[in-house]
């Protein structure tokens, strides 16, 4: 079966295969970005659980710091993936 797939890997157009693989690498970083988004904001979630405030002020600083974390964590990697395709 693996055989059958590297040959019908070997028959596509070097274009498309890169395009393939496109979609593949920013399809894990939006997974990732999504990780990230959701630990800060769940760990934000349990700190105003544990350390009750009248504003959730964990959540908030939280949730605001891991999207910015994962922005800046997604224009590394597109800027790396430049890079290695030159």
């Amino acid at each position: 079966m693996s055989q059958s797939n590297h040959n019908q890997h070997s028959k596509l157009p070097k274009d498309q295969i890169d395009k393939h693989n496109s979609y593949a690498r920013f399809s894990g970083i939006a997974i990732q970005m999504f990780a990230i988004i959701g630990l800060g904001t769940f760990i934000g979630v349990k700190l105003d659980e544990r350390y009750p405030n009248e504003h959730n002020l964990y959540t908030l600083i939280l949730s605001l710091l891991s999207v910015i974390m994962s922005i800046v964590y997604v224009i590394r990697r597109i800027i790396a993936g430049s890079k290695q395709d030159k």
